[in-house]
This record gives structure tokens, sequence and C-alpha cells, in this order.
């Protein structure tokens, strides 16, 4: 019979740090504003829109966690009349303490996603959120939609892009409207991507160059996930980081 040396007091120091750093699969978030904590992130469940749905169901859970990189998952069925407003957000946000926009060197992130099916209405979209001071009200939303699936489309107080832009290697289209208080900058692909790999801090960079944006705005939220519309679908992440140097 082969024997096993007993673990010594180093070894279980050692594995009890190595189960803190990686998270895996934890219980579904059901609730309507239920959340987890997984290594550098907060995981949403968000169904903020769910009077216009009482019978929705949507269910998040962490997949794995190691730090800055988080894997996750989402299962929802939306329905009711509103097909044109989003319902829920369920998403990885990054807890950091919020920075001056000029003093970010960085926001480097890679993403791949998927989606059980096509016959929804639905964005897959990074959001981050600008405010004048640390703790105070968010004054800027800026999204980075990968994909805008089944006619999908941003706030526009236009009704047109406005411009154009190559970032990060692809073509966005740009649009831009209020969300309440905030004034909302939308970056949409122009394809789906189901893989991005970049630095969304380039997007802030044509922001402050070609519309002003004030660079002394604090950046206090990034997050990144999908906005059903309507739709029964599984969105599952396989591998999703950030961080914000």
């Amino acid at each position: 019979m082969k024997s096993f040396a007993p673990m010594t007091l180093l070894s279980l120091a050692l594995a009890a740090m190595g189960d803190a750093a990686s998270v895996r699969r934890a219980a579904e978030i059901c609730e309507q504003y239920g959340t987890t904590k997984a290594g550098d992130f907060t995981v949403f469940n968000n169904l903020w829109n769910l009077d216009k749905d009482p019978n929705a169901k949507q269910c998040t859970g962490v997949d794995s966690s190691n730090g800055n990189t988080i894997a996750w998952h989402t299962k929802y069925s939306w329905g009711g009349e509103a097909k044109n407003e989003v319902k829920s957000f369920a998403n990885a946000g990054l807890n950091f303490t919020p920075k001056v926009l000029s003093t970010v060197s960085s926001i480097k992130s890679a993403w791949e996603w998927s989606y059980s099916s096509t016959d929804i209405v639905a964005d897959v979209a990074y959001d981050l959120f600008l405010s004048s001071t640390p703790d105070g009200s968010e004054e800027y939303e800026i999204m980075v939609w990968l994909a805008a699936l089944g006619g999908a489309g941003p706030i526009s107080s236009t009704g047109k892009t406005i411009a154009t832009v190559n970032i990060s290697g692809s073509e966005w289209d740009v649009w831009v409207g209020p969300n309440g208080q905030m004034t909302v900058y939308s970056f949409v692909a122009k394809s789906t991507m189901n893989k991005y790999d970049g630095d969304l801090l380039d997007f802030f960079k044509y922001l402050i160059k070609d519309q002003g944006l004030d660079s002394s705005k604090y950046l206090k939220t990034v997050q990144a996930g999908t906005e059903p519309f309507i739709g029964t679908a599984d969105f599952t992440v396989p591998s999703y980081s950030v961080s914000v140097v």
C-alpha cells in the first residue's frame, strides 16, 4: 500500500492560500439584486426592470475566479410587452479604488463569451462610469458594445451615429444620448465580437480628444456583461479579465 506523508503546517497554510486565490463554482444567484464576490470582482444578477415581466427568471453564477480573471454565466427567460426595453444587466464588476481618468495608464481587458440562442434581443457590453468625485453621482456612462443582437440599439438623442471610429483594430459606431442625469456614449462594434483583447482606455482617449470629455473625472465603475431585452438564453463567459492601472 502506498503511504502518504502527513501535511505540515506550512503545506496546510499554502493550500488555504490557494483556495482563497482561486474560487471554484459558486451557488446560483437568483434574487433580483443578488450579488456574490469572487476574486477581484462582484458579480451582479441585477434584474432591475423586473416589473416589466414579473414572470421572468434569471440566475447568475461564478464558475471560477483567480485575482482579476473570472469565468461566469447567466441564464434567463424574459417576455412581456416591453420588447424595446433592457430588463437586466448580469455582469462582473471590478472592485477597485476610483481613479482620476488622467492618471490612468491602462484599462487592459480580455473577454470571451458565447450565447446559446440567436432568437433574442440583447447586447453584450462593457459599462463604465465617471463622476466628479470618488463617491459622487455618475455623470458619464461609457458603453462598449461587443454585440448588438436581434436589433438591440443604444441610447441615442440624435437617431443616428455621431461618428465611426477605429479603436483596438476594429470599427465602432459612436452614439450619444441621456440616461437620467448622465450623458451616455456608446461604442457599438460594426460586427459581433465574441472575443475582445484591448485597452479600454483607448475609448476614453477618443472621447477626450474628439468629444471634449473632461479627463479630471473619476473612473469609478468598470463592469462587463449582457443586457437582455427579450428572449430565453444561456450566456457564458469562459474567461474575462480586466485591470485598472
